[in-house]
């Protein structure tokens, strides 16, 4: 079982969270783990619901706050796991965010990629501009 550390990021470099992910295989797709790793993130919430959700992108019925970072539910609620894997699929598709592993961008939600010792994730988050 390998522990793969995940960063999440700013364009500039700035980080803005650090989680870790148990993985059981040696390989798996992009899209199997940024599924394992929004559905990490909404059963944490769950398990509290705080009403701050700190994930890779926004619930339905919420709303950013300042730092950017994190989201603030309207209502106390259970966030559909399903549905924000749905989003964050399509985000990463859109260019939503990007995500580098072990320091090289990967462009495709089918590529495989290999967990070996010191493997690293790296999600780039896009800050929309002010005044558009």
């Amino acid at each position: 079982m390998a522990l793969l550390t995940i960063v999440d990021e700013t364009a500039t470099g700035s980080v803005l969270a650090r989680l870790e992910l148990e993985i059981t295989q040696e390989t798996l797709t992009v899209r199997e783990l940024i599924t394992r790793r929004v559905q990490q993130e909404v059963a944490a919430y769950n398990a509290r619901q705080t009403g701050t959700f700190r994930g890779l992108v926004q619930p339905t019925d919420s709303e950013r706050l300042l730092n950017g970072e994190s989201y603030r539910l309207r209502h106390l609620k259970l966030i559909d796991a399903e549905e924000q894997v749905y989003r964050a699929l399509q985000a990463f598709q859109q260019n939503g965010f990007f995500l580098l592993f072990n320091d090289r961008q990967v462009e495709s939600l089918d590529e495989v990629i290999w967990l070996g010792a010191g493997a690293s994730a790296s999600f780039l988050k896009l800050t929309p501009l002010v005044g558009g």
